[in-house]
């Protein structure tokens, strides 16, 4: 790859995206956009002292563990502490982070702090392998192929699975709780994202469905990982096991992938959105359980995140991974009952606690069984009496992938032209916005979506080259009771390439 250089005349309008960023922040996000504490100010000092941006290494953290370093017990896939330093004989980037720091590795391990200071200095040590210098390290868009590589995925689809979680984060903003009380925030940001050379690699989303279960997609464990079988012809399925990772999504389809694991789930569930990725065929057999005969007559489900932090359980993870099992009940003939649908815990011989104290069974056979559907309503760009914008957003049928019959899409200004969508919010609660869009090279990298929370308008930029065709979450946000224009699509960006107008839908939690 030529060495990346920084954009001088994206200077001036980086500067305005960030005023106009904290101008559409509610009052209290951004107040809360410099958070202190013992881990904000440690992620303040690796910043400074490997001059990588603050936001994007608070935002690969989040991705990795949501900031929790678990004690210096290493995740499934052998990584440790808040920055997920691996260490396997395969990999070494714990020992890679000793040698840069001069901290040893046990420490690393264990102290937030120092292990912070070292996934800093891996991920500096990436940035001037791309050959980045001063100028282009204050850009955080121009890191995509750097925080693609500290993934460690077995592929390249994987990678940019990877390094898109974290930019997507970052579009959205975060706010992060931590042990002791902390928050530690980083306000949603306006990038314009460079991938380099992952701009022509296939989303995984989109590399193929799954055969087995329409709603998910489909990537293959290493065959290593997992044995070939007829099932239900040669064995019964009788069951299902719900797992928790100890790892993040795009690592866990990662180590699936890779043929040291000897371990696959049929089905990978994420925690943001409950994106769903089959690994393993139904038929076939998943090695999952540590019991080969509860392998042989159950299927594996596995849930992003670690079973000692409850932040990874969303709501959008239980319902989505609750319909899987729903379905697999279904076609199956498996009862929808807690002799059924077990945890990894209750498997014969098992040494694993997953799902965990914190899993809600309650509430996931509820979904499970069907007995709660959740309020829900979409609005599409030519829903009637229901979107609103400007003659400046035109109508499009052009675009793959849209919603409906067709879109609207405009150029972007610096000043105020927002489409609205238009919703009677039922009651004053927690609800999940999704939107919709064709993606497209030509769409634009960094499109702002507004929600009206009953706490101010909050903005939320999403790269729109990437991730459409499909509903999107762009996260959950408290919404007031009435009929009013609840989220809107403004054009008011830096961003380069065409803004678009598809559609909203909300979910009540």
């Amino acid at each position: 790859m030529q060495n990346a250089r920084p954009r001088p005349h994206r200077r001036s309008a980086a500067i305005l995206s960030a005023v106009l960023a904290l101008l559409l922040l509610a009052p209290a996000q951004a107040a809360s956009a410099r958070s202190a504490g013992p881990l904000a100010d440690a992620f303040a000092r690796a910043s400074a002292g490997y001059d990588v941006p603050r936001d994007l290494l608070v935002a690969l953290a989040y991705a990795e563990t949501h900031l929790d370093g678990h004690g210096g017990e290493p995740s499934a896939s052998g990584g440790y502490g808040v920055m997920h330093l691996l260490s396997t004989p395969a990999v070494r980037v714990l020992e890679r982070a000793a040698e840069l720091t001069g901290t040893p590795a046990a420490t690393l391990k264990r102290d937030d702090a120092a292990n912070i200071l070292g996934g800093a200095a891996v991920l500096r040590s990436y940035a001037d392998a791309l050959g980045l210098d001063a100028g282009a390290r204050k850009d955080a868009g121009l890191w995509y192929p750097a925080v693609a590589r500290y993934g460690n995925a077995s592929g390249s689809e994987t990678a940019r699975l990877y390094a898109d979680t974290v930019y997507d984060l970052l579009g959205k903003g975060l706010v992060a709780g931590v042990a002791g009380g902390e928050v530690v925030t980083v306000a949603a940001v306006e990038l314009q994202v460079d991938r380099g050379a992952y701009e022509g690699v296939r989303e995984l989303a989109a590399k193929a469905p799954s055969p087995d279960y329409p709603a998910a997609s489909w990537v293959a464990a290493h065959a290593g990982n997992r044995a070939v079988a007829n099932r239900p012809k040669s064995s019964k399925i009788d069951r299902v096991v719900i797992h928790v990772t100890q790892g993040a999504y795009a690592g866990t389809i990662s180590w699936f992938q890779n043929p040291a694991a000897k371990v696959s789930a049929h089905y990978v569930v994420r925690s943001s959105d409950g994106d769903v990725t089959q690994m393993v065929r139904d038929k076939d057999v998943a090695w999952h359980a540590g019991n080969s005969s509860y392998n042989a007559r159950s299927i594996g489900i596995e849930h992003e995140g670690f079973v000692n932090n409850a932040s990874w359980f969303t709501d959008a993870m239980y319902r989505a991974s609750a319909a899987l099992t729903r379905a697999l009940c279904d076609k199956y003939g498996i009862p929808k009952d807690r002799s059924h649908i077990i945890g990894h815990k209750q498997v014969p011989g098992a040494t694993h606690t997953d799902p965990g104290s914190h899993w809600d069974w309650a509430k996931y056979m509820r979904y499970v069984t069907g007995d709660t559907a959740p309020w829900s309503a979409t609005v599409d760009n030519s829903t009637a009496g229901a979107f609103t914008a400007s003659a400046n957003w035109t109508t499009s049928t052009q675009a793959a992938g849209r919603h409906g019959p067709d879109h609207r899409q405009a150029t972007p200004v610096t000043s105020s032209d927002v489409a609205w969508y238009r919703f009677t919010v039922p009651a004053a609660a927690t609800y999940q916005v999704e939107v919709w869009y064709p993606a497209a090279p030509g769409h634009n990298v960094s499109a702002p979506y507004i929600v009206a929370t009953s706490s101010g308008s909050k903005t939320v930029y999403v790269d729109q080259r990437a991730g459409g065709g499909a509903w999107r979450s762009i996260g959950t946000f408290a919404l007031k009771a009435g009929t009013y224009n609840a989220v809107g699509v403004s054009r008011w960006t830096s961003g380069t390439g065409l803004i678009v107008a598809d559609a909203v839908r909300l979910t009540r939690l």
